[in-house]
């Protein structure tokens, strides 16, 4: 086993077969990859909602690598293993015009930067007794597809991509199908902390170096998609409040959760609409709870209570 690293300039705007390999490693190798934010550097801890009108969009979601990893053919899966994360002391979370479930009823920018403390979590806000936990992880992980061309690293794939995941964090597993001689793997993304969802479209967005180990898999074939494998329990312990939408459609279910939680947070916690809006991205989980009882789906957005200070009824 070696160990190796990819550095941040070592960084792509699109997922490409043609893109030739960063780093060529066997199967086993651990790789230390030195990832820039989802922003690719134009956030910084210093940046203010001013920054925002300047900010190049197309030069986001950079993935560094690729990777090739010997002996991995079309058909295998590799296996990567997440083994260490390492993270500034800062993140940024922003409201982007046109983006995020809500869309329609955030029209206007917004950007909350935020401090990461040693202890693990970050303030919220500290008066009101608000924080959130940290559980860092890549938000884009993934491998070349087989179709020649220029894949937006937007979306998530069948390959992975931007599958923003917040349960494949350090100890955690990743399954990916090959579809390419070598695989060519790259990752990045950072997320210091989200919700399932990731509901105003960003969630704690960190620069990061993550060391993960690539193994080439010839003994499942059944991986036609990501599959991953926890290192701990996939729902934490704690209590939960938790808000519901129910609608035939399920995209307007996931709206309405969201938009209760969002009136729970204001009128509860005294919380505004865009700070609420931002607390359910990176905290809160949506989660599909009754999808067979048709013609309605039944979707919760649920708040860990540790994640909350007293109320104002407390």
């Amino acid at each position: 086993m070696s160990i190796h690293s990819v550095r941040r300039e070592c960084a792509n705007l699109a997922w490409d077969n043609s893109i030739p390999p960063a780093l060529h490693v066997k199967s086993g190798d651990e790789i230390t990859f030195d990832c820039a934010d989802a922003s690719n550097g134009q956030l910084t801890a210093d940046s203010t909602l001013a920054t925002l009108e300047k900010l190049t969009l197309a030069g986001f979601n950079p993935v560094n690598g690729p990777v090739f990893v010997d002996g991995a053919q079309p058909g295998d899966t590799l296996q990567v293993d997440v083994l260490r994360i390492e993270n500034p002391e800062w993140g940024w979370t922003g409201l982007f015009p046109g983006f995020g479930l809500l869309a329609d009823e955030f029209p206007e920018p917004a950007l909350k930067i935020w401090k990461l403390e040693q202890e693990g979590f970050a303030w919220f806000d500290e008066k009101k007794g608000i924080k959130v936990p940290l559980r860092p992880f890549a938000g884009e992980m993934g491998v070349a597809q087989k179709k020649k061309g220029a894949f937006s690293v937007v979306p998530p794939y069948h390959t992975g991509g931007n599958i923003d995941t917040k349960h494949i964090t350090v100890g955690s597993t990743l399954f990916l199908p090959v579809e390419v001689e070598g695989a060519l793997f790259s990752i990045g993304d950072g997320h210091a902390a989200q919700g399932d969802g990731e509901v105003c479209g960003s969630a704690i967005e960190t620069p990061m170096k993550v060391t993960v180990r690539l193994s080439v898999r010839k003994d499942k074939p059944y991986t036609k998609t990501p599959h991953f494998s926890t290192a701990t329990a996939d729902t934490p312990s704690g209590e939960y409040y938790c808000t519901t939408g129910i609608d035939s459609d399920v995209r307007e279910a996931m709206r309405s959760a969201v938009r209760n939680m969002i009136a729970f947070l204001v009128a509860e916690y005294g919380l505004d609409r865009v700070g609420a809006y931002i607390l359910c991205s990176v905290a809160g989980d949506l989660r599909m709870h009754e999808v067979v009882d048709m013609p309605n789906y039944v979707i919760g957005m649920m708040m860990p209570k540790s994640v909350l200070g007293p109320s104002n009824e407390a």
